[in-house]
């Protein structure tokens, strides 16, 4: 029977990925609109690439270190593990990246034919996103576990995902905020264009880092958590259960099914006749898997789990059900807290009416309260799930969570897909009725990523918590049995520790944004003030340059903050102990769910009170609310975009690499070695200094380039000339640096 039910957990992850590639050609099929449409699409797709191979060029060689060290120390079974891993995550967010950006121009051109139709190209593009995540997610553990039947190895494979997934977070979020907050300060604010405006310089990065983080990011995210889940809940099935293999499959069956429900739940997403709420149209394959998927759990776990020898079969069952409310209900109120149609987001914009300062200072407040009813969502999921099955119940539950997550993603990807096609709506002059319709998306997409991050949150804080549980099987295992005592110094000094993590990832990315937000400033700033006709729409800004900026800036800032994060788990591990270093996992997982749910609900609800002015009949674009919501809104971008969300797969690869350590920590180590281990430490600290000065920001002043004053406009700058192609010239010719005019300010 464990042959049939490895087989049927493979046969599922390989339609999810035949489905996908069919909906891809599918997609491919439709029309994408004029050649200047298609020239903005793929101005945006080939940043997205270079930015990606660049990426995963410094990921390939760090990849290739870590995986001689492990070769070494821990044999060829984990280090083949971490290596595919590490590769399946960096195709999951290539294969995100490059549906979003041929998807995005064939919504735009969809939305001349009205909102469904551009729901129909978007979500399906989503939904490839979705499939071949799980679809990849599930074909790489299930293999794994064919070849190797060792669940132990599995820990490798978790722990090359999630250390690519923080690089793709960290990076892509990087990226993306450093061009929008960039695009809205110098753009927006200062030269007063509108968004996505073709004069704007930096137009093609803020577009380029949609897919790039919120896709490319958001899928290698997702897919790290989806097999940790997994490898985290067979790991503890192995442990507790023995020979009763059917509780290490468990978790692979589950999965298996929801894949099948998500693939029907898909067929269901369309627009009501008469209410016509994108939102319904979207949730409604969420509804029906979900609802699907528990009918099916139903059967499973009643045939697979009978005779377990621990816990009854019905009461498993009400554990996946605990799973799936739990998804619900997180979904739920991070949508109170981010969508306009709820107090948060209001109370937000009418601070905004008096001032920026009461508008962050609401944002702020707003941002700390959301992280109440996650906290309690979470620990009565805990609560339950241990009362009728323990530890396993535990993993279940995050395992269910998770199966979901195919619909999840296709949700997330549906955004930046949408939020692209509006802007080259825009920037290919479409007419005011199809941005109308791609605007009504991205206004649900907004919503629909802070909603999915509220979720991966909420799952990769349950799936740390199987982890360190794992973790402390192992040490009593090997001879170390530990006994967590709050009045044991070294447990404190661990939860102290680790409480400082979040915390410094948190401002490592967010300084990262703001430096390379402020290089964008200063070169949109420069070629506002230098390019000849710029402004009046006649030459071409440099698009090269912005992205150009952004992408030096990502890659340069994303390695320290990481490696830091894997080293610190095994000093501390190494000098003061593993009662130490469990106590660092601990804060690390309390103190991170915490700090990630608040920068994300916080940063969702400043950009959607921004967007709720927008609309507002007594203030609009252009006021002084609008103003102010802006500026709130390059405050909360890096929060969501950024840091909020990069704390995910750090929480786990902490926990991961805890679980690497355990053969050598075991036993206490002599003063010389750990003299050793500390002085290794203090290189690591002089090469991030020596690496964080090497990386210069762009020597160019906060203030204009022109006469040192401060360059703001307030009034909006004139419309493009419709005579005149904001890629020309009054003669004709190309503008821009090598081809339009310049002057110099003297």
């Amino acid at each position: 029977m464990s042959n049939l039910t490895i087989l049927s957990a493979l046969g599922a992850a390989i339609i999810a990925i035949i489905y996908g590639i069919i909906l891809i050609l599918a997609i491919n099929k439709k029309p994408s609109g004029s050649k200047k449409m298609v020239d903005i699409a793929k101005a945006i797709a080939d940043g997205a690439k270079t930015y990606l191979n660049r990426q995963y060029k410094t990921l390939a060689l760090v990849a290739v270190i870590i995986f001689t060290i492990l070769l070494y120390l821990l044999g060829w079974k984990i280090a083949v593990g971490f290596l595919s891993g590490a590769a399946l995550s960096a195709i999951a967010g290539y294969i995100g990246m490059n549906v979003s950006v041929r998807a995005n121009v064939r919504t735009a051109e969809a939305a001349k034919s009205g909102i469904a139709s551009a729901l129909s190209v978007s979500s399906k593009a989503g939904l490839v996103t979705g499939l071949l995540v799980i679809g990849l997610g599930l074909l790489a553990v299930v293999v794994f576990y064919l070849i190797f039947a060792d669940t132990t190895s599995l820990i490798g494979l978790g722990f090359g995902a999630s250390l690519i997934s923080i690089f793709a977070r960290l990076g892509g979020g990087i990226y993306t905020k450093g061009a929008d907050i960039g695009a809205d300060l110098s753009g927006k604010i200062e030269a007063g264009v509108p968004e996505d405006d073709p004069r704007n310089p930096a137009v093609i990065a803020d577009n380029v880092g949609d897919n790039v983080g919120d896709c490319a990011g958001m899928a290698a995210d997702l897919f790290e958590t989806y097999i940790v889940a997994l490898i985290a809940a067979m790991l503890i099935g192995s442990y507790y259960f023995g020979d009763f293999q059917n509780a290490v499959l468990y978790p692979l069956v589950i999965a298996a099914a929801a894949i099948l429900c998500t693939i029907i739940g898909s067929w269901f997403v369309r627009l009501g006749k008469r209410s016509g709420n994108i939102m319904v149209a979207l949730y409604k394959n969420l509804f029906v898997s979900g609802i699907l998927s528990l009918l099916a759990l139903y059967f499973i776990t009643q045939f697979l789990m009978k005779n377990n020898g621990h816990y009854l079969p019905l009461h498993l069952y009400y554990i996946t059900i605990i799973g799936v409310v739990i998804t619900l209900l997180m979904m739920m109120v991070t949508q109170y807290y981010t969508s306009k149609s709820f107090s948060p987001v209001r109370t937000i914009a009418l601070g905004s009416a008096t001032s920026t300062s009461t508008n962050i200072i609401n944002g702020l407040a707003i941002a700390m309260k959301s992280t109440i009813l996650p906290a309690v969502f979470i620990a009565g999921g805990i609560i339950l799930a241990y009362h009728f099955a323990g530890v396993y119940g535990i993993a279940i539950t995050v395992t269910t969570m998770l199966a979901l997550a195919g619909v999840i993603v296709a949700i997330d990807a549906f955004g930046p897909v949408v939020d692209n096609a509006g802007g080259i709506a825009k920037m290919a002059e479409l007419p005011e009725e199809v941005r109308k319709n791609t605007d009504a998306l991205d206004a649900v997409g907004n919503t629909t990523k802070a909603v999915t991050k509220g979720y991966a949150i909420a799952s990769a804080g349950l799936s740390a918590i199987i982890l360190f549980s794992f973790y402390i099987e192992e040490l009593a295992k090997s001879g170390k049995a530990l006994h967590f005592e709050l009045s044991d110094p070294y447990v404190i000094a661990g939860l102290l520790i680790g409480g400082i993590l979040p915390y410094y990832f948190g401002s490592a990315a967010l300084q990262a944004v703001g430096r390379a937000g402020s290089a964008v400033v200063a070169e949109v700033r420069r070629q506002f003030s230098q390019i000849f006709g710029l402004r009046e729409g006649r030459t071409q800004p440099d698009y090269k340059k912005c992205v150009d900026i952004v992408t030096q800036s990502a890659l340069a800032e994303m390695v320290v903050p990481t490696l830091v994060i894997v080293l610190l788990p095994i000093i501390v591990g190494f000098v003061l102990g593993p009662t130490t270093l469990g106590g660092m996992l601990v804060g690390i997982i309390i103190v991170g769910i915490f700090v990630a749910i608040s920068m994300t609900n916080g940063g969702g609800a400043w950009d959607n009170a921004k967007k709720y002015i927008e609309e507002s009949q007594g203030h609009g674009k252009g006021s002084e609310a609008h103003w102010a919501a802006v500026i709130g809104d390059t405050v909360g971008d890096p929060y969501k975009d950024t840091a909020g969300p990069a704390i995910n797969p750090m929480i786990k690869v902490t926990n991961i690499i805890a679980l690497l350590i355990v053969p050598f920590i075991a036993n206490p180590y002599s003063l010389k070695i750990r003299l050793i281990i500390v002085a290794c430490a203090f290189v690591v600290f002089l090469a991030y200094v020596l690496l964080r000065r090497s990386y210069k920001i762009p020597a160019r002043s906060c203030y204009s380039v022109a006469g040192g004053k401060e360059y703001r406009a307030r009034k909006p700058a004139s419309p493009v000339s419709p005579s005149v192609s904001a890629g020309q010239s009054p003669d004709g010719n190309q503008g821009g640096p090598t081809g339009g005019k310049t002057r110099t300010n003297g």
